[in-house]
C-alpha cells in the first residue's frame, strides 16, 4: 500500500508537469480516488488529505469516481457501516473495492460494537439479519464475534443470537481474510472478469 501511495504521487505529478489548459487526463479521477481511498484511517502517513484535496482539480472533484471516494471517507469517518458496506457493495470498482477491503474487518467489528452497547437491550440479536447487515456469512459472523468478545448462543430451533448486552467488547486480536470480503453476487462477477484478462 506504501508503494501504491508512492507511485500515485509521483503519477499526480506527472500529470501535472504536461497537463494542459482546463484538461484532465482519462484515468485521472479514478487515481484521485485510489489516493483517497488509501488513506481511509486518519494513521496513514503523508500529507493530510484536506490540504491534498485543495490540489485537486475542481473537475476532478466532481468526478463520479471522487464523489464515491469522499462517501466512502465520510462514512468511514462517521463510523456509519451500513451506509459504508452497501455503498462499496453497490458502487465500486474492482480496484477500489480492493483498497477498500482491508477496512472491512474494522467496519464490521465497529458494527458488533454499536449493535452490542446501543442496538439492542434485553432481547438477544439475532445473527442472521446481522450477516445480511454486514454481508458476510453467519459461521464467519459467529467466529468474529468470539474473536471480539462477544457470546453467541441458539435460541432451541437453530437460530444463533447475539447474546445480551455485554460490557466489553474489542477489536478482532487477529486479522482474518475470511472477515474481509462481502458476500456480493456484484463484485463476485467483477472479481471474475478481472481474472478472465
Amino acid at each position: 500500500m506504501e508503494q501504491l501511495t508512492k507511485a500515485l504521487t509521483s503519477l499526480f505529478n506527472l500529470y501535472e508537469a504536461n497537463r494542459a489548459p482546463h484538461s484532465i487526463y482519462k484515468d485521472e479521477a479514478e487515481f484521485h480516488s485510489y489516493y483517497v481511498l488509501l488513506h481511509l484511517c486518519s494513521d496513514n502517513q503523508g500529507e493530510s488529505l484536506s490540504l491534498w484535496f485543495r490540489h485537486v482539480p475542481f473537475v476532478i472533484m466532481k468526478s463520479k469516481e471522487m464523489c464515491f471516494a469522499r462517501r466512502i471517507l465520510r462514512f468511514f469517518r462517521l463510523g456509519n457501516y451500513k451506509q459504508l458496506i452497501y455503498t462499496t457493495e453497490a458502487e465500486a470498482s474492482y480496484l477500489q473495492y480492493c483498497i477498500i477491503e482491508r477496512y472491512i474487518s474494522e467496519i464490521r467489528a465497529l458494527a458488533l460494537s454499536c449493535v452490542n452497547y446501543g442496538g439492542y437491550k434485553l432481547q438477544p440479536y439475532p445473527l442472521t439479519h446481522l450477516s445480511n447487515l454486514l454481508m458476510m456469512q453467519e459461521s464467519d459472523l459467529e467466529s468474529l464475534c468470539v474473536d471480539c468478545g462477544l457470546q453467541t448462543s441458539s435460541d432451541g430451533i437453530g437460530k444463533v443470537l447475539l447474546s445480551t448486552k455485554l460490557t466489553s467488547s474489542c477489536n478482532p486480536k487477529r486479522e482474518y481474510q475470511k472477515y474481509c470480503e462481502l458476500v456480493s453476487e456484484r463484485l463476485e462477477r467483477l472479481a471474475a472478469e478481472v481474472s478472465e484478462l
